[in-house]
């Protein structure tokens, strides 16, 4: 006699799954997000130090005008004469944030910041939202 389950035990299961559901998947997405942004520092260092290279093969940091991209193709092929055939970037090309944004360079003063304006794209906001820079990434 083959015997099945009831709806009864059907329903206690449903229900002692989605309790557990509800228990775990607020921590598996509050990971989620602590690895977005540790995928943000890491993008950042590297970024960093393709600054840097460029900084010692030419002298100086690209302008903030002349942003990121002077690190995948000469800018300004009168002031940079010594801009190597490669790209300074491994890859060739810029990388973008997790939540698929362009990051965002300034250079002021001799040094320079670099920004991901989180989850929402926008300036400000709070959790994966929240803006990340490569000063505060160096902290960590």
């Amino acid at each position: 006699m083959r015997r099945g389950f009831t709806l009864l035990e059907l329903m206690i299961v449903i229900i002692i799954l989605g309790l557990l559901a509800s228990l775990v998947l607020p921590n598996l997405l509050g990971q989620a997000s602590k690895a977005k942004t540790g995928v943000v520092c890491v993008q950042m260092k590297q970024l960093a130090t393709s600054l840097k290279n460029f900084k010692f093969a030419l002298g100086t940091y690209p302008s903030t005008e002349e942003g990121l991209e002077a690190l995948v193709a000469n800018p300004n092929p009168d002031v940079y004469v010594n801009y190597p055939k490669e790209s300074f970037l491994d890859e060739g090309s810029l990388p973008v944030d997790p939540w698929k944004h362009n990051y965002i360079y300034l250079f002021e003063e001799g040094s320079f910041e670099l920004i991901s304006l989180g989850a929402d794209g926008k300036e400000g906001g709070e959790d994966e939202s929240s803006d990340i820079t490569y000063s505060g990434c160096k902290k960590k």
